[in-house]
């Protein structure tokens, strides 16, 4: 494996809303626009390693990192963690590591993230792959069960979290299950959830998303090809990308189609700018 390939990784202490956190990440360097991906709840950077499999990304720069509360990352008060805290996070993770115009790539809770980093300065974002990201009150399927299975003992509510999930006909769920103890804190779900569950509510995601400039794409899997929002998303300019055999996790169900798409969409944006 080539140097450029390789990633390195890096811990990056923070204060961000006067809470310190320590961001455990993976980088490498490289020529061209920077590729940033942003995981979704209860996974972690690891999701996106295989890009060094890629060789169509193969001397991109590239930055992954976990969530504060998720994977190897911390934060001193894991009540905090909300998703407009997570924006102001990766604003700091980036400006860190010196990044200001990017490719980015989100997957749910990630793809929320990087949906509202854009809208606050949409000249960043050379494109913008949204991996079943929240636009619509519909995505909430996993974090509004913080209402309607509401625990007290957040550990409990974890449990029965995986277990649900666990148990659904959908493909990734039972992968995604077993790890959800080892790459998530219980402490941090219930306000993570509970803003998931408000911006999709009430955040205009879907307009917010449509009315970015930079080609953008949302990517979803073949067996959530129900999503009543999808004819908007064409109508308003996005492209959409299904992929086969997988839900909600490409990445766990069919990562060649994933990243096939990804590649796709960055080169094609490269171009355009």
């Amino acid at each position: 494996m080539s140097p450029v390939r390789k990633l390195e990784r890096f811990t990056l202490p923070l204060t961000v809303e006067g809470t310190r956190v320590e961001v455990s990440g993976l980088h490498r360097g490289g020529t061209g626009t920077p590729l940033v991906f942003l995981h979704g709840f209860g996974s972690t950077k690891e999701d996106y390693a295989d890009i060094v499999q890629q060789k169509r990304l193969a001397d991109r720069p590239v930055l992954a990192y976990d969530a504060p509360g998720c994977g190897a990352s911390t934060c001193a008060d894991l009540g905090a963690i909300s998703v407009p805290y997570l924006v102001s996070v990766a604003e700091q993770v980036l400006g860190a590591r010196q990044i200001d115009r990017f490719h980015v790539v989100g997957h749910s809770m990630g793809g929320l993230t990087a949906l509202l980093l854009a809208d606050r300065d949409p000249r960043r974002v050379a494109s913008f792959t949204n991996i079943e990201g929240n636009v619509a009150p519909e995505d909430c399927f996993l974090s509004r069960q913080i209402v309607t299975h509401a625990h007290d003992n957040p550990d409990e509510f974890l449990t029965r979290f995986a277990e649900r999930v666990g148990d659904s006909r959908f493909y990734g769920g039972a992968l995604y299950a077993s790890s959800l103890p080892h790459k998530v804190r219980a402490g941090a779900v219930r306000a993570i959830f509970e803003s998931m569950v408000d911006l999709s509510d009430h955040g205009k995601l879907l307009d917010r998303f449509l009315r970015l400039p930079a080609p953008k794409m949302f990517m979803y899997g073949e067996q959530n090809n129900t999503l009543s929002y999808l004819p908007a998303l064409t109508e308003g300019g996005a492209e959409l990308a299904e992929i086969e055999h997988c839900a909600h996790f490409p990445m766990y169900s069919n990562p060649p189609q994933m990243w096939a798409r990804i590649a796709d969409l960055v080169s094609r944006a490269d171009t355009r700018s």
